[in-house]
């Protein structure tokens, strides 16, 4: 098994909280489309800017970049 770097832990972490908001607008509120519009603006905010939040987390979790 690989040993998952930054890069992929971002993009995990950005596909399973799609997911999540996709099920709570499903199961519980259409008013949680707000949050899929939320991780939506980080990532192009993170995009144009190159921060990005949880990577320096992740970082400090120990992962290291490839």
């Amino acid at each position: 098994m690989k040993q998952i770097n930054i890069e992929d832990a971002v993009r995990i972490f950005a596909g399973v909280m799609v997911l999540i908001s996709a099920a709570l607008v499903y199961f519980v509120s259409p008013w949680w489309l707000l949050f899929t519009i939320f991780i939506g603006i980080n990532l192009f905010q993170s995009g144009i800017t190159g921060f990005c939040l949880p990577e320096i987390v992740f970082k400090k979790l120990g992962l290291k970049h490839k």
